[in-house]
């Protein structure tokens, strides 16, 4: 697994200036600037329907912006986990983290699943999982994939408080370096991640997609 701070360059700053977006008449973001400090993690805060899910895929550029830029994606790897988990149902959990990474050694493979207390899993196919084992084999998925940067979407949605601080823990522990920008709703985990909080403002009724 790569850890940039070996590779003899430090991680870019991701910078937003001026960033709007709409749905139709729904404005999600207005003129939002922020700095996301490169090897940091950041965790973006708000309420439902703030548009946390809609910044985070425009950093992935599943979005574009109606207006504004975002500098320092170009060259970056990145490493995704989406809201949903997006695993492929027939495959095992080992095969789908080695979708990132067909050169994911055997014995880190299954280091890395009995970090998040799934120790013994690798063979169960997706289908199979419950939901928060599924989320850990998406999250894992993006940790042990090879890139520069992490786009986090509620990475720990599902999970008890235990498997929670397991997971919290794989995160910190195999991020090798890499800027992460963590969309949340909970203080504690911002909190247990060390994390610069930013949060965004409401601007729209509460429910409405974002």
């Amino acid at each position: 697994m790569t850890d940039i701070r070996k590779a003899g360059r430090g991680p870019a700053d991701l910078i937003l200036r001026g960033v709007c977006k709409s749905f139709g008449t729904h404005v999600v973001l207005k003129d939002l600037s922020l700095r996301f400090a490169g090897g940091e993690i950041s965790c973006v805060m708000a309420p439902s329907g703030a548009g946390k899910t809609t910044l985070l895929r425009i950093l992935m550029g599943l979005e574009k912006a109606d207006a504004g830029t975002v500098e320092g994606l170009e060259g970056q790897r990145i490493g995704a986990l989406f809201q949903e988990d997006r695993l492929l149902p027939w495959a095992s959990a080992a095969g789908n983290i080695r979708l990132c990474n067909r050169a994911l050694g055997e014995d880190e493979l299954r280091a890395a699943l009995s970090e998040v207390g799934l120790a013994g899993a690798e063979g169960q196919k997706a289908a199979e999982l419950s939901g928060g084992m599924a989320r850990r084999v998406a999250l894992l998925r993006a940790l042990l994939a090879e890139n520069d940067l992490l786009l986090l979407d509620e990475p720990f949605k599902g999970l008890d408080e235990e498997t929670k601080r397991l997971a919290v823990e794989a995160l910190l522990r195999r991020r090798g370096g890499r800027t992460a920008v963590v969309v949340t709703h909970d203080a504690e985990e911002a909190k247990a991640l060390g994390a610069r909080i930013f949060t965004l403002p409401m601007l729209r009724e509460e429910g409405a997609r974002a």
